[in-house]
């Protein structure tokens, strides 16, 4: 089944240069944002629940990260089936577009425990983290998430920063590594090659995502991008400033390399395992690349945030798409990583080509090669995003 290219997927509009800059631009107020007065507590902030009294609710995601008729762009069929199973009316809307600039919308109303006007939220594991550290997210109820609490991976459950899987329920996860267009190059096998190979000098894109990038170059130099130390960062980042230096980098971008990778205007860059599956569509030559040395993994959150209204109906839909019916027909349409045991069976019976495909139900040997970025404090975050805004020049 062929898949038109979406020229916007989870990373969305505000990536790269506009996110990293939104960091920079609220400074402390950001990074200092786990002061006292910041951080709260069930105790003093407590959400009331209306659920079963307003059969509704109010979900925001990220551009493109939901299954769309193609023949109706209004229908959204998962989406539309829980709303006529359930009778709950979902307010839906795609108004996440970078972790920094959506924190940065929310972040004055969730500090003084006040309504965010939403019901439920998706972020990525670093950000998802931060609002948990805060204390401004709700604990969910795991006999309402039986689903979720029989089907999700494994290797998703017991993540440092929710280890009890009673706050953060991943949407989707995806893979950082590399990505290049045979049409216009040759292949490429190591982040080494990638800084410093001639043929591909000013033809090579990185992402403006730290955790990403940066992981990547961790592993290159035989690090641990979920245990290293500041020294260990630093002679990575030497690694990346030397490769901005030589031009061999053009620039550093979100998701928008990929319209210039489909079209061989950039030969090679770091990107995102689900851009590389929806470009492949189009040109199989576009090939996403799992570096000897490692991958980064990363996942899209479902969280409730504090003074939401209608936790159990939010709970009903987190629960609805851990259904392996419901969980295959979304990863048919958004080609990230299904976090759902069962959900590639029931993909089978759709598209049996995609069912296949590692980079959204990966083997043993690739998630081996795959590390989730080290969860790190107030001080370390600041600093070494501090470092890395420096080097590419946000």
């Amino acid at each position: 089944m062929r898949r038109p290219l979406r020229t916007v997927s989870r990373r969305g509009l505000l990536s790269g240069a506009l996110g990293s800059a939104a960091l920079l631009a609220t400074g402390g107020a950001v990074a200092g944002c786990g002061t006292e007065a910041a951080t709260r507590s069930e105790e003093d902030c407590v959400s009331e629940d209306r659920s079963a009294d307003e059969r509704k609710l109010t979900f925001s995601n990220w551009p493109q990260y939901m299954d769309v008729d193609e023949a109706d762009g209004a229908k959204r069929p998962t989406l539309d089936a829980f709303q006529t199973a359930t009778g709950i009316q979902v307010t839906y809307t795609e108004d996440i577009n970078d972790n920094n600039e959506f924190f940065g919308k929310v972040r004055n109303q969730l500090a003084a425990c006040q309504s965010t006007e939403r019901d439920l939220i998706v972020l990525t594991d670093w950000m998802a983290a931060r609002m948990i550290r805060l204390g401004w997210i709700q604990k969910l109820d795991p006999a309402k998430l039986p689903n979720v609490q029989a089907n999700l991976l494994p290797s998703l459950k017991g993540r440092s920063f929710d280890p009890e899987n009673r706050i953060a329920v991943p949407w989707q996860s995806g893979l950082a590594g590399l990505a290049y267009n045979g049409s216009v190059t040759r292949e490429i096998r190591t982040v080494d090659e990638l800084l410093t190979r001639p043929d591909l000098k000013g033809r090579v894109t990185a992402l403006a995502e730290m955790r990403d990038t940066m992981g990547l170059l961790l592993q290159s130099n035989g690090h641990d991008p979920a245990n290293f130390t500041e020294a260990q960062f630093d002679d990575a980042l030497a690694k990346l400033k030397r490769a901005v230096d030589s031009g061999q980098i053009r620039r550093f971008t979100g998701n928008d390399y990929a319209p210039e990778l489909a079209k061989g205007d950039i030969a090679a860059c770091v990107g995102w395992s689900g851009d590389i599956v929806q470009l492949g569509f189009d040109n199989e030559k576009i090939r996403f690349v799992a570096p000897d040395s490692g991958v980064l993994l990363f996942s899209d959150n479902l969280l409730v945030p504090n003074r939401a209204t209608h936790r159990a109906n939010a709970e009903a839909l987190i629960d609805h798409y851990y259904d392996p019916a419901v969980a295959a027909k979304l990863a048919a349409y958004v080609n990230y990583i299904c976090p759902v045991q069962g959900a590639q069976a029931e993909l089978e019976k759709i598209d049996p080509e995609l069912a296949a495909n590692p980079l959204i139900f990966p083997d043993e040997a690739l998630l081996a090669k795959s590390t989730v970025f080290m969860a790190l404090d107030e001080t370390a975050e600041r600093t070494y995003e501090s470092k890395f805004q420096q080097i590419i020049g946000a």
